[in-house]
This record gives structure tokens, sequence and C-alpha cells, in this order.
């Protein structure tokens, strides 16, 4: 809609911009500014109390005491007129006040008389909305009662400059978490490359290189881990989600696909990780021992998680022991995690025919 320009402030794009700093639009009913509201009503025994927030076509409640409508557009609502200045906009009788005949909210069906409005102005002079108090009558307003509608707004902008001030301590945390995120896995990658250089000295035993070698891999995989872990920051984290991304990185580090199926299902962030080295671990098994095709499912069901790595490789030995096999470090790892998750590993011969599957089964 076309908003007439007498009711556009001339700081309107800065003011606009500071609307949106505080992200407040659009956002769900607050006890603690409906109890302000409620105040005002009773406090100047009016039947209606709001605060406004003018966007640049509508004007929006966060409160609205006495009415049902969440919004109105700009023009003709009087808020719009109010944060024209920095003073409150007193209306004692809108039916005789020349300010006010035309609107179609005094004139018409509505029927507003008495209108009270001091604006929302935040710290760096800049109106938001406004406090208003709102009557069917005509009615007078003294400058007592002047003062504490004030001092009601500034109650309101307190609340909303500690939420601005919440949200901007949550994201300065959020960039130093990154940061150290960062620099976590530019470490993990530097100790890997480190160990990795020293597997390929040429006068080291052909048993410690291959040691070396492996625990470059295993540093480099909690690398990929932490990576694809702090990708997202939640409570719960998809694991079907977080399982696609890591195995993609498999796959391209390993050269063969790693395909990723099963359900959709959240699990708790502290539980992403070791979920993450189990896969790693096997997958990286898997393709050790000849695996072209590695398929990773995910299901959750009846209260379990039940995580499984199925692949096309040389399959499982004749008398296959779960319990002596995990003598060896990769499986030994792998039972450690399933420990730390409350689960068991299982392995059995692949069911769509050669190879073999690892299951590890954990509560939800």
């Amino acid at each position: 809609m076309n908003v007439h320009p007498s009711i556009i402030p001339e700081d309107e794009p800065q003011r606009l911009a500071a609307v949106r700093r505080y992200d407040i639009l659009d956002t769900p009913p607050d006890g603690s500014f409906d109890r302000i509201t409620a105040i005002a009503a009773r406090r100047f025994n009016v039947p209606i109390s709001i605060i406004s927030i003018v966007d640049h076509d509508r004007i929006w409640f966060k409160s609205h005491h006495g009415v049902q409508v969440e919004q109105v557009e700009r023009d003709p609502g009087l808020c719009a007129s109010a944060i024209l200045s920095a003073d409150p906009h007193i209306l004692t009788d809108a039916n005789v006040d020349a300010r006010s005949l035309a609107n179609p909210l005094v004139a018409g069906e509505f029927g507003l008389r008495f209108y009270a409005g001091v604006p929302l102005r935040t710290s760096d002079g800049y109106n938001l909305g406004t406090l208003c108090v709102i009557d069917r009558e005509a009615r007078p307003i003294s400058q007592a009662e002047i003062e504490e509608l004030k001092d009601l707004a500034s109650v309101v902008m307190d609340q909303m400059e500690l939420r601005l001030s919440a949200r901007q301590a949550v994201a300065r945390a959020e960039i130093m978490a990154r940061e150290i995120d960062h620099r976590v896995r530019n470490s993990l990658h530097f100790v890997s490359a480190l160990l990795t250089m020293q597997a390929r000295l040429s006068d080291l035993p052909p048993a410690a290189s291959e040691q070396l070698q492996m625990a470059a891999n295993r540093v480099a995989a909690v690398a990929r881990v932490h990576q694809n872990f702090h990708i997202e920051a939640a409570d719960e984290i998809s694991c079907i989600g977080f399982l696609r991304r890591l195995c993609a990185d498999l796959s391209g580090i390993l050269d063969r696909p790693v395909k990723v199926d099963g359900d959709e299902g959240n699990v708790p962030t502290e539980r992403i990780q070791p979920i993450g080295l189990i896969v790693n671990e096997l997958v990286t098994n898997a393709a050790k021992h000849g695996a072209t095709n590695i398929n990773v499912v995910y299901h959750l069901k009846d209260g379990m998680h039940e995580l499984s790595v199925r692949d096309n490789g040389e399959g499982l030995p004749p008398g296959f022991d779960l319990e002596q096999s995990a003598s060896g470090l990769g499986m030994k790892v792998v039972k450690a995690l399933a420990d730390q998750l409350g689960g068991r590993v299982s392995a059995v011969p692949n069911p769509s025919g050669c190879g073999c599957c690892f299951t590890v089964a954990f509560p939800a």
C-alpha cells in the first residue's frame, strides 16, 4: 500500500533498520509486554492499550489489550503519526482535534475519541512504535498521567533492549564457537598431516609406518566428524542429515560410493560424535577389505536407534567371532564407542548378498 508522505519520518530508512535490528515483528505473544498493556489500561481506566511497532506498510501490535486485531494498515493508524516526534501524541477529543477529524478510526465505526501514545524510542534516537491507551469517550489527561505513560513506555524499551542484548550475546558466543571450532579442525588436520609425513619416512620399519598412518587416519576421522557435527548448532541433530554429510566426505576420500539410507530422526548432540566415529571406522574398514560399494543405513524403531554399515567386500571369515575379532584396534574403538552410547555391536553376512553387515543398536 502507498503511505501518505506526511506520516513518514525523515529518517525512515534508518528507523526501519532499527526495527529490523530488534527483530520483534511477528514474534509470539509475550507475557512481559501483555502485563504492561494490562497495567496501562487499568491505570488510565481505558478499554484498550497497545504496544505497536510501525513497519513500512503496517502497524503491528506486539501486545493488544482490549482488541483482537494483531495489526492495521499504517495509514490511517494513529501510531504512525505518533512516531513523527519524540514527544507524546495526545488526542483528548479526536472528534474535534484538527489532526484526527478525517481519520477513519475517528469518523468511522470504531469511534475513537481519546488517544495517548508515547514513542518507543531507541537509545540511538529512532521511534520504533508506541505504547498507547485508547478510549471511545473523550477525556482529559494530566501531565502526571503522561509521565506515568512515559515510564511504562521506558519499561517496554527496557524489555526490548534486554532481548536485543541477549540475542547479541548469543550471536557473539556462536561466532566465538565457530572460531574455536575452526582452530580445532585446523589443529587436528595439522596433527594428521605430521603423522602421515612421519609414516612415510624411509628408515621406519613397515609395522611402525603402518601404525603411524593408522593414527593419522583416526585423527583425520575425528576432524571430519567434528566438521560435520558443527554445521548445525542445536540440542538435537538430524542423524540421517549428519550421516549424509559425513559419508559424502568419506566417499571422496575413499574414492568409492558410500550411500546413506534410512529414517528421519533426531539424536542428542552429545551422541552424534560417537555415531560419526563408529561410521567412519566401519566404512574405512569396509574399504580396506575390498568393498567397492558401501551402504550406511539408519533406522529408529521401537525406541532403539539402529545403525548398519553394509558392504560388498570380502565378507566375514568362516567361524567369525565378534568377541575374538575385537582384539584389533578398529573393533576395540567401535565397541568402546558403542558402550559409550549404551549399545551393542553385531556382525552378520550382508543380507543383500556378498560382503558383511556390522550393526550398532543403542537406545533412544
